[in-house]
């Protein structure tokens, strides 16, 4: 039975009630019955189609903070560890980054040739890296972290931009970065502006690696956007 239709059902037997000429009137044990009826499945019907709060406190969504071996305030940690991914002149295989957890566990050894899982690496010469960044990082292995924000129902990258739209919270920013132009494809990633390396050994042992980027005018429309500027990105929740 449809809301509306009880809902008018309950009005009019209460109008009748309430309109019939004698004061001292008395329901009918059918009459009240009926009224009972109708208040029962209107109280059930509007509770249904509220989800009940431990529901809603339990919501939330994940996601991954390249650079970082830490989560923003507020967020739970799933798992840290270091990025992983393609090596970048290969031409197969997968092309996004992974957040590889720091306690892995292993499988069997396998001596089949078709390692697509290595480890991340920054590639930050003195002349590409982003403002503020050090060239000490160059070559180092790239941390990540999974995080988990209670209370949200969506999670969105935005390149090109350092804060957030009215309605939406930051959960931190950076720059985005993938790979060269001249190698394989890969996904952009937003790499926290507070980024750090995994540890300090230093090797320049490739991998999957991220270059900064800048912008190039022409068919990407300056103003808004300027020429060769560092690609900004922040990582929004609600």
């Amino acid at each position: 039975m449809c809301l509306p239709f009880v809902t008018f059902v309950l009005a009019t037997v209460m109008l009748v009630v309430h309109s019939h000429g004698c004061k001292d009137y008395d329901l009918s044990a059918s009459d009240q019955s009926l009224i009972d009826m109708m208040k029962h499945y209107l109280h059930t019907s509007r509770t249904d189609e509220c989800p009940p709060q431990s529901k809603i406190s339990n919501s939330g969504v994940t996601f991954t903070r390249w650079g970082k071996n830490s989560c923003p305030k507020g967020a739970d940690m799933v798992y840290t560890g270091q990025v992983g991914g393609n090596q970048y002149d290969h031409r197969g295989g997968g092309v996004n980054y992974l957040c590889l957890p720091g306690d892995p566990e292993n499988g069997q050894h396998q001596s089949y040739s078709n390692d697509q899982v290595h480890g991340g690496e920054y590639e930050l010469s003195s002349s590409m890296k982003p403002s503020g960044w050090s060239e000490s990082m160059h070559n180092k292995e790239v941390p990540c972290s999974v995080c988990y924000q209670k209370r949200r129902s969506a999670v969105v990258m935005i390149p090109g931009r350092k804060t957030c739209y009215k309605g939406w919270n930051s959960e931190y920013n950076g720059y985005l970065m993938s790979a060269h132009k001249g190698h394989f494809k890969r996904d952009y990633a937003c790499v926290d502006k507070n980024a750090e390396p995994l540890d300090k050994k230093n090797g320049d042992e490739n991998g999957a690696l991220f270059y900064p980027l800048r912008t190039k005018c022409g068919s990407l429309r300056c103003p808004p956007y300027t020429n060769e500027a560092d690609v900004l990105c922040v990582v929004c929740s609600k």
